[in-house]
């Protein structure tokens, strides 16, 4: 079958690892299922892989992408959750709990083999390309909102770099659930995007707010971590899934934490059950995951490299 897959490990020029050819089906296996990929998206997980970040080169060849919708064995409709193990369902009890891609072959291929558990009825009213996008990105930025930040509606939230999936997501979530959204960007047509989207108000990296936030949603890193922290009125929260600007800011903000009682919570992808609850809010508000581009499988390359490069708002989707 056709796949775009990880052949090698580039730190430094990670898309030199990225190939597109022909890979194995998967094989049948007890307690896991057979899913025909529609359409798969596009994560910065992917570029991390690249790198060698969670995949060891014991594990190449490695098909890429966490997230997929498309059909069962049966013809189903369905939607897949991509960690593997965190039940213990396919993989036995004591299987850490990855991330596919980690460790088992990924949905950037037309058929992808999970555990069963894993399998979810994608709903009706979203289309495959949709629903595609929701496992990684905008679970992970569901999670953040409204398990690990614990915002109730009326609440202010600053999300940073708005583009990116995670942030998108946040901002989109965020208004259909009745938060006050500030957001960030360094481009100028990136804030205008985010207001249309919800964002009450949009600025440069490092500007000052309006007023202090609840919670701020973070995924930049280095570079936003500063601002992020003063942005926070005493007591909030700062919740953290990523750093893509770097793990080591110049200056942690210490003394403003514990003098303020802010709350740093680390937030990684969600569980099952917050993404059967995050399909059925979709589905029931209307609300749509911002989708950049869709491109064919076999134009994978072109997306890793708008992903790479920075310039997109949303979530790339690959089709099959």
């Amino acid at each position: 079958m056709f796949a775009a897959y990880a052949a090698r490990i580039d730190r430094d020029q990670p898309l030199n690892g990225l190939e597109l050819g022909e890979r194995p089906a998967p094989a049948a296996r007890e307690g896991w299922s057979t899913i025909n990929v529609k359409a798969a998206s596009l994560n910065h997980h992917d570029l991390w892989s690249l790198r060698g970040v969670g995949l060891g080169e014991d594990k190449l060849p490695m098909i890429l992408g966490c997230d997929a919708a498309g059909t069962d064995e049966d013809g189903n409709e369905v939607v897949l959750h991509s960690v593997i193990g965190q039940s213990g369902h396919g993989v036995g009890p004591k299987e850490p709990r990855s991330i596919l891609t980690e460790r088992y072959q990924g949905t950037f291929a037309e058929q992808v083999s999970v555990p069963t558990w894993n399998v979810l009825p994608k709903p009706k009213e979203l289309s495959f390309a949709e629903a595609a996008c929701l496992p990684t990105a905008w679970l992970t930025a569901y999670r953040m909102l409204f398990t690990n930040a614990g915002v109730r509606p009326g609440d202010s939230v600053l999300v940073q770099g708005a583009g990116g999936g995670v942030a998108t997501a946040a901002i989109v979530l965020g208004k259909a659930a009745g938060l006050r959204v500030f957001a960030t960007s360094r481009d100028e047509a990136k804030r205008k995007r985010a207001i249309e989207l919800g964002a009450v108000e949009a600025v440069e990296p490092g500007a000052r707010l309006p007023q202090r936030v609840d919670a701020v949603i973070e995924t930049v890193g280095a570079a936003t971590w500063s601002h992020s922290v003063k942005s926070l009125r005493p007591g909030g929260t700062l919740v953290i899934s990523g750093a893509t600007s770097g793990d080591r800011p110049s200056h942690a903000e210490l003394t403003r934490v514990f003098f303020l009682e802010l709350k740093i919570v680390g937030s990684t992808m969600g569980s099952k059950d917050e993404l059967e609850d995050l399909l059925s809010f979709c589905a029931a508000t209307g609300v749509r995951p911002v989708i950049d581009e869709e491109l064919p499988l076999d134009r994978a390359r072109e997306g890793f490299e708008r992903m790479a490069s920075g310039e997109l708002f949303g979530k790339i989707v690959l089709t099959v």
